[in-house]
C-alpha cells in the first residue's frame, strides 16, 4: 500500500482542462483582440528600443576600442620620433664638443709656439748683449782694482739680465 501511496504521490495530477470560451458578443473579442495587437506592439517597440541600446552599447565599445588602438600607435610613433630627435640632439652636442676640443688645442698649441719663439728671440738679444759686453782685455784699463758691477735691464716684457763683470 505504501507502495501505492509513493506512486500516487510521484506521479502529477492531470493538468485541468482550459475554461471553456465564454460566449460573448463580436464587440467583445474584437476590444480584446485589439488590446492584444496594441500590447504586442508595445512590447514590440521596447524591444526594438532594448535592441538600439544595446547595438548603441557595443558600436560605442567598438569605437572605443579602436580609438584606443589608435592612440596607443600614435604614442608609440611619438615616443619613437622624441627619441630620434634627442639622439640627434645628444650627437650634435657631442660633434660640437669635439670641434670646441679641436679648436682650445690648436689655440694652446699656436700659443705655446708664439711664447716659444718670443723666447727664444729675447734669448737671442740677449746672447748677442752678452757678445757685445764681452770684449777683449785690452780694452779696459781701469785705475784701481773695484769690482765693477753692471746691470743690464730689458723692458719689462723682456727678462732681467745682471752681468758682474771683476776687473783683473
Amino acid at each position: 500500500m505504501k507502495k501505492k501511496e509513493k506512486k500516487k504521490k510521484t506521479q502529477p495530477s492531470p493538468t485541468p482542462p482550459p475554461p471553456p470560451p465564454k460566449k460573448s458578443g463580436p464587440n467583445k473579442d474584437a476590444l480584446e483582440t485589439e488590446k492584444l495587437k496594441r500590447l504586442c506592439q508595445k512590447r514590440h517597440r521596447a524591444r526594438i528600443k532594448a535592441a538600439e541600446k544595446i547595438q548603441a552599447w557595443w558600436r560605442g565599445t567598438l569605437v572605443r576600442r579602436t580609438l584606443l588602438v589608435a592612440a596607443l600607435r600614435a604614442w608609440m610613433i611619438q615616443l619613437w620620433w622624441r627619441t630620434l630627435l634627442w639622439r640627434r640632439v645628444l650627437k650634435q652636442r657631442r660633434d660640437l664638443l669635439k670641434i670646441y676640443v679641436i679648436q682650445e688645442e690648436a689655440a694652446v698649441k699656436l700659443q705655446s709656439w708664439v711664447r716659444m719663439w718670443q723666447c727664444h728671440r729675447r734669448y737671442c738679444r740677449i746672447c748677442n748683449a752678452v757678445c757685445i759686453l764681452q770684449a777683449p782685455k785690452s780694452y779696459f784699463a781701469f785705475q784701481t782694482s773695484d769690482i765693477l758691477q753692471a746691470q743690464y735691464e730689458v723692458t719689462p716684457n723682456q727678462p732681467e739680465f745682471h752681468i758682474e763683470i771683476l776687473s783683473v
